[in-house]
């Protein structure tokens, strides 16, 4: 049995969580914080996600990611490769896929940070980066780290845009998720058991983690 699909699931899982963390947090501070004009729209946009078909959400991604795109061309004269139809840009998609879990779970923790905890602490001179360092990560980190283990689980399964944007080839981009559907194509009952049983116990440990620290 070839184990190369667990592994490179792990990898494109633990970028994607990565890179969900970084830039789902500079999203979701203002949107917990901040009240501006077109905030609903703002969080009606980052949910897109969870609601359109995984299909969709690829081609898009396929769209801007590819080298005829601004970000695409960056990428490629940057690094020599196109994103496209790596593993990297498998783990971006799948942190795409993530973020409204992280946000909505971060949103919650940093808004629930009491006013005057906060009060309390610029009286005493703290702001900026100290603020956020000794007030909000110590009171908001049980939210952050459930959405955290609920983006890598979300990577960890991702199936409809990992495939559009990286393709399914084995030994370079088949992850888990891809290798369970060719392995049911081709009636490979070993397989499809082997990879389906270590899906399910990894997504249930880090739900079951993550419906705890959520409680907290």
């Amino acid at each position: 049995m070839d184990w190369f699909p667990f592994w490179l699931s792990l990898r494109v899982a633990g970028l994607a969580t990565v890179l969900t963390v970084l830039l789902g947090s500079l999203i979701a501070w203002p949107l917990a914080r901040a009240r501006f004009w077109g905030r609903d729209l703002a969080i009606g946009v980052v949910n897109l996600p969870l609601v359109l078909p995984p299909t969709v959400l690829g081609y898009a991604l396929l769209v801007g990611l590819g080298r005829r795109s601004v970000f695409g061309a960056w990428y490629e004269h940057l690094t020599g490769h196109s994103l496209v139809f790596t593993w990297e840009g498998a783990a971006v998609a799948a942190c795409v896929a993530s973020l409204p879990l992280f946000i909505s779970q971060a949103r919650v923790a940093i808004a629930a940070v009491e006013p005057d905890v906060i009060g309390a602490a610029r009286t005493d001179g703290a702001s900026g980066w100290p603020l956020v360092r000794s007030i909000f990560l110590p009171l908001a980190w049980p939210g952050l780290l459930a959405g955290t283990a609920l983006a890598f689980a979300r990577a960890l399964g991702d199936f409809g845009a990992t495939l559009m944007v990286a393709g399914d080839t084995p030994g370079v981009t088949q992850t888990m998720p891809l290798a369970i559907y060719d392995a049911v194509l081709s009636g490979d009952a070993g397989t499809v058991r082997a990879f389906v049983l270590l899906s399910t116990g990894l997504c249930l440990g880090v739900s079951l983690l993550a419906a705890r620290l959520g409680r907290n």
